[in-house]
């Protein structure tokens, strides 16, 4: 039978001006190598697009009022990984489509493979992979001891053929390793475009939702850390999961950003052993140095990541600045922010930084999006600075806004919980995230603050 021919058009991703042909500069707005390779729409409301809403979720088609909308919430089945399932908001559902970003050699594939062979025990699992041979997943497979499992694996980069082999395998749970591998064949371009990525995608994406197919893609990322490809290919998917991790760290941070069937920004911590990724029940536990003795500059301070109250060592250290213009350095922080907080420090508290070389870091290789951990940002810039060192019992968080108040954070009654059972046996937190009489967790003492300078005169006199 003869193929049907395709037409593809190149548009820009500046200006969306369209060519018939590819050229270095686009000709309506001028801008250099911004031309990219598209189908074009099919002409008849018959084309594929009209296929999503077929199959299982057929009774998605068609105007509805809010009221006759279906309100019970979408079935989940667990991978038994504990960890990826609470990044996941429970676990696996139906139709939905996850993007699993990080670097090279990261332990995308390694976490992949083991879930879905635990899956493979109660369901069919199908996993296609694009940059290695069946006897390297093979391998992989014994050094995780899931040789065992009933998981069906294919090696292809064609996605009209994976299409047609999963449609007959009918799998509930499909991986694709990696997406930036697979190719369509309507398009003359090479695997890893940006068309190829987008089409490939798009099918991908159209056939998981068409049958009810849970769908993995393993996506690379750049240097810049992001997911290489076009930036569309995170709107296209229900979940976009990334990997993170320190040059020489063991351990593996998986962070959800977007999820649309959970909580974003739920973190989940693995450690690299020889035998895979092991999950970190204690995650709080290892980024805790608990010094044998006092040290300047280090402050623990309660962070939230999603659902989950995470015990952070925060370290500051202040040094005579040789330049002059000194530096501020931030890892795990936003640097900007602690610009912001050195001012404040410097016009409200009366401790000043000039001259001083300013270096935050986060111990763990976990970056904090959130404002709680001002508060202890300061205070460890100021035993630093005065080489006083914070009592090791000591908690804090808060923030801290430009006129020197100390704001409330969400989820207070969690974080001082989590604190307490690490066996913390003080506080110091913003007035209103303070308990009432009688209400703190057992064995701890709670120090609600509204300033800060009342803050370190605080610690100076409880410290002491």
């Amino acid at each position: 039978m003869a193929k049907a021919s395709v037409k593809t058009r190149f548009v820009c991703n500046a200006c969306g001006g369209v060519t018939p042909q590819w050229a270095g500069q686009c000709p309506d707005c001028g801008q250099w190598n911004t031309l990219e390779e598209q189908l074009e729409a099919p002409a008849t409301a018959k084309g594929r697009g009209s296929t999503r809403v077929a199959g299982q979720y057929a009774g998605d088609s068609g105007v509805k009022r809010l009221a006759e909308v279906p309100r019970d919430q979408e079935a989940r089945f667990p991978t038994r990984i504990a960890e990826l399932d609470r990044v996941l908001g429970g676990g696996l559902v139906a139709g939905g489509v996850v993007l699993l970003g990080g670097d090279p050699g990261i332990g995308k594939s390694t976490l992949l493979l083991e879930a879905v062979a635990r899956v493979a025990q109660r369901q069919g699992a199908l996993y296609v992979t694009g940059e290695e041979s069946l006897r390297q997943v093979g391998m992989r497979a014994e050094r995780l001891g899931v040789m065992d499992a009933d998981l069906r694996l294919l090696a292809e980069t064609r996605v009209e053929a994976i299409i047609e082999l999963a449609a007959r395998e009918k799998p509930d749970v499909l991986v694709v390793d990696s997406i930036q591998t697979i190719h369509s064949e309507e398009l003359g371009s090479a695997p890893g475009g940006v068309a190829q990525v987008r089409e490939s995608a798009a099918q991908l994406v159209q056939f998981a939702k068409r049958t009810g197919t849970v769908l993995f893609l393993v996506g690379h990322v750049t240097k810049e850390g992001q997911l290489a490809g076009p930036r569309v290919l995170e709107h296209m998917v229900d979940t976009v999961l990334y990997f993170e991790s320190d040059s020489g760290s063991r351990y593996r941070l998986l962070r959800a950003v977007k999820n649309r069937f959970g909580a974003a920004n739920e973190l989940g911590v693995f450690a690299m052993q020889d035998t895979g990724l092991k999950e970190v029940k204690n995650p709080s536990a290892i980024f805790l140095s608990r010094h044998e003795q006092p040290v300047p500059g280090s402050a623990i301070l309660v962070t939230r990541e999603g659902t989950r109250p995470l015990l952070l060592e925060l370290q500051a250290l202040v040094a005579e600045s040789p330049l002059s213009n000194p530096r501020r350095l931030a890892v795990g922080l936003d640097g900007n922010r602690l610009g912001m907080l050195l001012a404040v420090l410097q016009r409200h508290a009366g401790v000043s930084t000039y001259g001083e070389d300013v270096f935050v870091n986060v111990v763990g290789g976990v970056r904090i999006a959130e404002t709680a951990s001002d508060l202890p940002a300061l205070l460890a810039v100021s035993s630093s600075l005065r080489d006083r060192p914070i009592p090791q019992d000591w908690v804090i968080f808060g923030e801290v806004g430009l006129a020197g108040e100390i704001r409330p954070v969400p989820n207070g009654p969690d974080r001082l919980a989590e604190a307490a059972r690490h066996g913390f046996t003080k506080a110091l937190v913003p007035s209103k995230n303070a308990p009432a009489r009688g209400q703190a967790p057992e064995g701890m003492e709670v120090l609600g603050v509204e300033r800060l300078d009342a803050a370190l005169a605080m610690l100076r006199e409880h410290g002491d």
